[in-house]
């Protein structure tokens, strides 16, 4: 019985598994430096929503950033209301919180589930989002890294 064992070498199947491993490895790379910041911010919305760390709302936004919680921050260029605007702007100046603008508020308001989904996988009934932070990002991803490598290549030239 000792023979059998000895017979059969996980070595050989380790070696054969590490090849396609390390195959596997440079193209996962390959799609995260492709992941566009958008894509990112899509996946970190989605997973804080998860977790229970995301809030949509003037009203929670504001809440989140006056009480130091949030860390990420979403504005809709197309907010038509410029005091809502500056409101968010300056709470997130003043908190440190980094600011991602997103071109529509439908698609904020995708991103942050204010919608349905149809038995297509297509949203259907998408409510209009101004604002959105997470205060929980929930797990790390590669999108989230993405985002934050993104954020601090940003912050210098904003400066």
């Amino acid at each position: 019985y000792a023979q059998a064992s000895t017979a059969h070498p996980t070595t050989n199947m380790a070696d054969e598994e590490d090849a396609p491993m390390e195959e596997e490895a440079p193209a996962a790379e390959v799609e995260v430096q492709e992941m566009s910041v958008l894509d990112a911010l899509k996946d970190v919305l989605k997973r804080a929503l998860v977790h229970g760390g995301l809030r949509r709302g003037l009203r929670e936004v504001a809440k989140a950033l006056d009480s130091r919680q949030a860390k990420l921050c979403c504005l809709a260029k197309d907010c038509d209301n410029a005091e809502y605007s500056r409101l968010v702007r300056a709470l997130c100046d003043e908190g440190g919180v980094n600011l991602v603008m997103v071109d529509e508020g439908k698609q904020l308001g995708e991103w942050a589930g204010l919608c349905k989904i149809d038995q297509d996988g297509e949203p259907k009934g998408v409510v209009r989002c101004s604002a959105a932070c997470v205060t929980e990002f929930g797990e790390d991803t590669h999108a989230l890294s993405v985002l934050l490598n993104y954020l601090k290549s940003q912050a210098p030239e904003e400066s």
